[in-house]
């Protein structure tokens, strides 16, 4: 099936205990898109500035993700700076520059329109629902959010959740979005406000899936290197929906190993700064992580 995903390309510069780059490729949609390009097509739509480099243009497409929705309009590309500390949970905010992202307004190419699977990421939910609106029947939407939009735009992200098959989003925005603290609950809770399915990203903690139709928990990959995380949500995501969609069905077993997928693409994101290390991977480097993740679950 064809992917469509809605979000931001961006440069971001950022600093970990482990190191410090600047203007380095970032974005929700760029992480998603290369990871869920191990698995099926994808097509991106966002937007950049006039300075944004040719060469992570270029990189999209030898990934052989369709370039063709992200317009290059006047002036510069979203800017986010960031800094790390040994939590790397937390990730401190030093500097939001929307710039060209500010005035960001979707729109889809009739040629995308058809698109089997879309995917939101962690844009206004007015700008969601008006992107779901121009596609025409999708059979999977999955859309991420975060604590800004559960804080400013709630009542619309509760409204457009009701046309949405699988949510995603931290553990912390669960709680928040949810008013709950334990997490079985604050899931649930979600649950019951609209979308199908949710899933909540705990990070070096695992991931929970629930839905009224059955429930999944699974560990992160362990790791003893951990250089980057910034994007590591957005690179899970498409692990998840890239493989769903490579997969074919969207049942129970699917989603289950879907979230392993989108762990295995997680851990390999996190080793290093932007998506340099998913760059150097193979689908069978991919598998090995799998066949890893079966005798570390096994019991």
């Amino acid at each position: 099936m064809s992917i469509l995903v809605v979000g931001s390309v961006a440069l971001d510069s950022i600093e970990t205990p482990f190191g410090k780059r600047e203007e380095i490729l970032g974005g929700s949609a760029t992480f998603f898109s290369i990871s869920a390009s191990f698995f099926d097509k994808v097509n991106i739509i966002a937007t950049v500035g006039e300075d944004f480099p040719k060469k992570y243009l270029r990189l999209l497409k030898e990934r052989r993700i369709g370039t063709g929705g992200i317009a290059v309009n006047r002036g510069k590309t979203f800017r986010w700076e960031g800094r790390y500390e040994h939590d790397m949970n937390v990730a401190h905010t030093l500097a939001t520059h929307l710039n060209v992202f500010q005035d960001f307004a979707p729109k889809i190419p009739h040629s995308l329109r058809d698109s089997k699977i879309l995917f939101l990421a962690n844009i206004d939910p007015d700008l969601q629902d008006s992107v779901l609106r121009q596609v025409n029947r999708p059979k999977l939407i999955a859309c991420d959010s975060m604590n800004h939009w559960i804080t400013s735009k709630k009542r619309s992200l509760e409204k457009f959740l009701h046309k949405v098959d699988i949510f995603l989003l931290n553990d912390a925005e669960a709680r928040q979005f949810s008013g709950e603290a334990n997490l079985m609950k604050a899931a649930k809770a979600i649950v019951s406000k609209g979308p199908k399915s949710v899933v909540i990203k705990k990070g070096e903690h695992g991931v929970i899936y629930y839905s009224k139709s059955g429930h999944f928990v699974a560990p992160a990959y362990p790791l003893e290197n951990v250089y980057d995380p910034t994007g590591a949500g957005d690179t899970f995501a498409g692990g998840v929906i890239g493989y769903l969609s490579k997969a074919g069905r969207i049942n129970d077993t699917a989603i289950r190993k879907s979230m392993i997928y989108g762990s295995i693409m997680a851990s390999f994101a996190v080793e290093d700064f932007s998506v340099n290390r998913l760059l150097g991977k193979k689908m069978s480097d991919i598998n090995k992580r799998y066949s890893d993740f079966k005798k570390l679950t096994r019991f």
